[in-house]
């Protein structure tokens, strides 16, 4: 880390001068000891500025990696992470086939779409606060070649569900998603929710519920790194005064929208293990069990509704 707390200052700069002259990686290597114009000096040197403020690279370029795939940011979406790819991983390991998941607090669309990216048989769900977000998601969705077996809803975790005065954003022309009902299902010829009524032990419902929400502690965000306080939007970071805010409301609603049988996921902060455990085994789910990351950090807690 240099002095100005930048882990990685040269791949930095590497990466944004490639963006600043629309060079890959390959194009920078052979084409390193030809001299820059002027205009493209002046717009390298903007980027830097910016990344000297504490902007991300990512944010600054626009997109991130993740699983493989490049997802497109906003101002109203989070990065994806890479500690987020095992809740991408158990998603995989945990819908059947044919399967349906709902993603609750999507941003980028990122864990679905890598989902439904590598399983051809499934269908998704995806609800967002942020009408902002879900452009970002919907396009990331039609990059990847998903956006006919998942949906986006605008409103707050499982709301959308049960009626959805405000669909996501319409794209290309296809005008806006139907006002719905009760949802668990689409129809593939028309990208639109079929209304089948909620789970509640029945055989409508969702196979899976997955979600990343906001788990910051709402006092704890101003001391964090500049470029995630002054950068990212709240709206995806603060999980309330004790950062269980969004873990209660999955807890208590979920089950009325899972098969018998179906499964959450939801990935949490690396001290919230035994809390999130506690409101999931508290609301009657099974099998609440907590997952590590890679640097051994707990990452995921999965339950079951039997």
């Amino acid at each position: 880390m240099d002095r100005q707390g930048f882990a990685s200052p040269a791949l930095d700069a590497k990466l944004l001068a490639g963006y600043g002259l629309g060079l890959t990686a390959l194009d920078m290597a052979l084409r390193e000891n030809e001299p820059v114009e002027a205009g493209a000096a002046e717009r390298i040197a903007g980027l830097m500025q910016r990344r000297l403020s504490g902007e991300s690279v990512a944010r600054i370029i626009g997109e991130r990696e993740f699983y493989g795939l490049a997802f497109a940011l906003n101002g109203a979406t989070l990065e994806p992470r890479p500690e987020t790819e095992l809740l991408v991983d158990m998603a995989l390991d945990a819908l059947p086939q044919g399967g349906q998941l709902l993603d609750l607090g999507t941003g980028t669309g990122c864990i679905p779409i890598a989902v439904l990216v590598n399983r051809a048989d499934a269908s998704g769900v995806a609800t967002d606060l942020s009408a902002e977000a879900l452009v970002a998601a919907q396009g990331n969705a039609e990059r990847h070649g998903v956006a006919e077996r998942l949906v986006f809803l605008q409103g707050s975790w499982f709301e959308p569900l049960i009626e959805n005065p405000h669909p996501s954003p319409p794209h290309k022309g296809e005008g806006t998603a139907p006002r719905v009902g009760l949802v668990a299902e689409i129809d593939h010829q028309t990208n639109s929710l079929l209304l089948v009524g909620r789970g509640g032990g029945s055989d409508a419902g969702f196979d899976l519920i997955v979600s990343n929400p906001p788990y910051i502690n709402s006092a704890v965000i101003e001391t964090l790194a500049d470029e995630v306080k002054s950068f990212d939007p709240r709206l995806a970071l603060d999980g309330g005064p004790d950062g269980l805010a969004p873990y209660r409301v999955i807890a208590a609603q979920a089950r009325n929208w899972l098969k018998r049988g179906g499964r959450v996921l939801v990935e949490i902060g690396y001290d919230q293990g035994e809390a999130v455990t506690g409101l999931f085994e508290a609301a009657g789910f099974t099998d609440v069990t907590l997952h590590k990351d890679l640097n051994g950090l707990d990452r995921v807690v999965s339950a079951h509704h039997v």
